[in-house]
């Protein structure tokens, strides 16, 4: 037992020696926040009396592209809110070509001529129907000439509500 206590002070000995002659790097810092990093600032700024609030955030690079968004509301305003409007702006993105359609167009296919090539858009016609559906309802808007892009202010909300949807 001796002889292990023995080599056991020689190797901490060896270890300290080491340590006085080259150093220990430095420990990566732990991240500033927690998993729940966006939720806990929320919380933060919350008055001790509130029922809440809901934020959604992104940063999205599409192309050379570069989108980033914050957005939130306390509860009560939400449902005090007038809902009225919502269900023709959500239900603008209740049709599958729609959402193909957004999806394009986020993906660089802007013009009626190239969307008017993808066979499963359907007719002219119905893309054009849909292409006024989703800009009354402001997920698209006219860039002239017959081309389309999603406002600015709408790809985070948009990429949002699919998150939410896909669970």
């Amino acid at each position: 037992m001796v002889d292990v206590e023995a080599r056991l002070a020689a190797l901490e000995a060896q270890v300290a020696d080491l340590v006085e002659r080259i150093g220990v790097p430095d420990a990566p810092a732990p991240p500033p926040e927690g998993i729940l990093w966006a939720l806990d600032g929320l919380k933060q700024r919350l008055p001790e009396d509130s029922t809440g609030a809901v934020l959604y955030t992104g940063t999205v690079r599409l192309g050379e592209q570069r989108y980033d968004w914050q957005y939130g509301r306390g509860v009560d305003d939400l449902l005090d809110g007038d809902w009225a409007e919502l269900p023709a702006v959500l239900a603008a993105l209740a049709h599958p070509v729609r959402l193909r359609l957004l999806r394009e167009i986020l993906g660089s296919r802007q013009s009626t001529a190239e969307l008017a090539g993808i066979e499963e858009l359907g007719t002219t016609g119905q893309l054009h129907h849909h292409l006024r559906q989703l800009t009354a309802a402001g997920w698209l808007r006219s860039a002239g000439r017959g081309r389309y892009n999603v406002p600015a202010e709408r790809v985070v909300p948009l990429l949002a509500i699919l998150c939410a949807a896909a669970r």
